[in-house]
């Protein structure tokens, strides 16, 4: 079990029973000691979670998408078992280039790109960048709209004073020993886990590095560039937006689908933010259908990326 003494996550005490386990590797790449999880065989899907997620979040969807893809998934910097060594990388820019950094090492390219909230910012500002060139994105309860108002002038600072002492990480660290805590955020996400879901954020919640990385991240996020280059996308984008999110307005996902003419909207009405872990299978029907409209799974040397990824 953690404890919220232990600064980072040890993958021989905290990883041990770590979902999809055997599919896990470390790479250093970019400045960053990365856990990423690769298995299945077929063209590359890469999967991004949000702040204050893992590889975890990916457990039951990874394997159900690894049928028909080589599924990519790592932890971002500074979270769960990946550990970062220069903060900087805990922003927008930081994170595109050095998840950009991993899949040079890795010599792949994603034909389709996965995201659940704001790893979906970090897609697609990938993509804009032409770093990376997927033939679709998949935005799940994409976090792509920036703060406005009063909560948007008072949320930066706020998080930012609370990243200038690791006391705050190990405090918070410290709260969510109460389990009260813990099924308190998830609660407010709007959906409803299993108990092995519910340990598994307890677990990262815990851990003061996991959140000291989650409330820099959270910092250091500028939404506000990427908004205004938006329009430009020429990728398919799939908005999937659960319709009982209680963290990104559902209605975002249409906002984004009039900005962005390749977009799609496929909303799910009793889902909430987490909805690849509450109803995974329903998702990966959904990735396969956007995968076959964009001739996704009809493209590559399917034998040659296996070889590829696997000998990396």
């Amino acid at each position: 079990m953690t404890t919220a003494g232990a600064w980072h996550l040890d993958w021989n005490r905290d990883g041990l029973d770590w979902p999809n386990r055997g599919s896990s590797r470390f790479v250093q790449a970019a400045g960053v000691d990365w856990h990423i999880q690769i298995m299945g065989e077929g063209p590359v899907a890469l999967l991004v979670h949000g702040t204050g997620a893992s590889t975890h979040s990916w457990r039951d969807l990874a394997p159900i998408l690894a049928r028909q893809f080589t599924v990519i998934a790592p932890d971002l910097p500074g979270h769960g078992f990946s550990r970062v060594h220069d903060k900087s990388t805990l922003s927008l820019p930081g994170m595109s280039s050095a998840l950009h950094g991993l899949l040079k090492a890795l010599d792949v390219q994603p034909d389709v790109a996965i995201g659940h909230s704001a790893g979906v910012a970090i897609l697609i500002n990938m993509t804009l960048d032409r770093v990376i060139a997927p033939k679709s994105i998949v935005s799940l309860n994409g976090a792509i709209m920036p703060y406005y108002g009063t909560i948007g002038q008072m949320f930066a600072p706020l998080a930012k004073m609370l990243t200038t002492s690791s006391l705050v990480p190990r405090f918070l660290a410290r709260r969510a020993e109460e389990q009260h805590v813990v099924n308190r955020l998830l609660k407010g996400t709007g959906s409803d886990l299993d108990r092995q879901g519910v340990e598994l954020y307890g677990r990262l919640a815990r851990n003061p590095g996991h959140m000291a990385a989650a409330l820099t991240m959270m910092a250091n996020w500028d939404l506000n560039t990427l908004l205004q280059r938006i329009p430009s996308l020429d990728v398919a984008l799939t908005l999937i937006a659960g319709g009982d999110d209680q963290m990104i307005n559902p209605q975002e996902a249409f906002q984004i689908k009039s900005m962005v003419r390749t977009a799609q909207v496929v909303y799910l009405r009793r889902l909430g933010h987490l909805a690849h872990e509450e109803q995974p299978g329903l998702i990966a029907d959904q990735i396969l259908t956007t995968a076959n409209q964009t001739g996704v799974l009809t493209s590559g040397d399917q034998a040659d990326t296996k070889r590829k990824v696997a000998n990396r």
